[in-house]
C-alpha cells in the first residue's frame, strides 16, 4: 500500500533468483575481506541467488578493485556487482588517498556503466572496527546489490 495517494510506488524486491553477481575481494587485510565475503555470499544464497551464478575475484589492494569492477561491468554478464576489502588507518595519509581514490572509483564505475555496485570497502581507524563491521558489512552489500539490480530492472522496464 502507498504512503502517497496516486502515486505508484517500488517495494524493494531481495528476490535474489536468476541474478549474476560479480564480487571483487581486495587481498590486502585478508582476514577482514574473507571475513566480508563469507557473510556476503551467505546472505547472496539466502535471498536466492545460486552459487553458480557468482563469480569471485582477488586484487592485490582497494586501489585495484574499481579496475577489476569496471571489466565486469563492461562484459555485460552480471546484474550487479559487490566490492569487498578494507582500508585501516596507518601513520599516513596513505589511508586517505587509498580510502577516496577506491571509492571514487567504484562510484565512478558504478555510473559510467549503469551496473550497480554494492559498496563494501570498509575504511576504519584499527583492525578493531574492521572485525566488528565485517559480518554485517558483507551481508548489507548483498541486499543491497540485489535489490538494486531488481530496482533498475523495474524502473528500465517501465515505458
Amino acid at each position: 500500500m502507498s504512503k502517497y495517494d496516486n502515486i505508484e510506488e517500488v517495494d524493494p524486491d531481495l528476490r535474489g533468483a536468476g541474478l549474476r553477481i560479480g564480487i571483487v575481494m581486495s587481498r590486502f587485510n585478508t582476514d577482514i575481506g574473507e571475513g566480508l565475503l563469507s557473510s556476503c555470499t551467505a546472505a547472496l544464497i539466502k535471498h536466492g541467488v545460486r552459487a553458480a551464478d557468482m563469480i569471485i575475484v582477488t586484487v592485490p589492494g582497494a586501489l585495484e578493485v574499481p579496475l577489476a569492477l569496471q571489466k565486469m561491468a563492461q562484459s555485460g554478464r552480471y546484474d550487479a556487482l559487490i566490492a569487498l576489502g578494507a582500508v585501516i588507518r596507518g601513520e599516513t595519509y596513505h589511508f586517505e588517498i587509498v580510502s577516496n581514490e577506491a571509492s571514487g572509483g567504484v562510484t565512478a564505475v558504478q555510473l559510467d556503466s549503469g551496473v550497480p555496485i554494492a559498496n563494501g570497502i570498509l575504511t576504519t581507524e584499527n583492525d578493531d572496527q574492521a572485525l566488528a563491521r565485517m559480518a554485517e558489512k558483507g551481508a548489507d552489500c548483498a541486499k543491497t546489490a540485489i535489490e538494486m539490480a531488481n530496482l533498475l530492472r523495474r524502473i528500465g522496464d517501465e515505458k
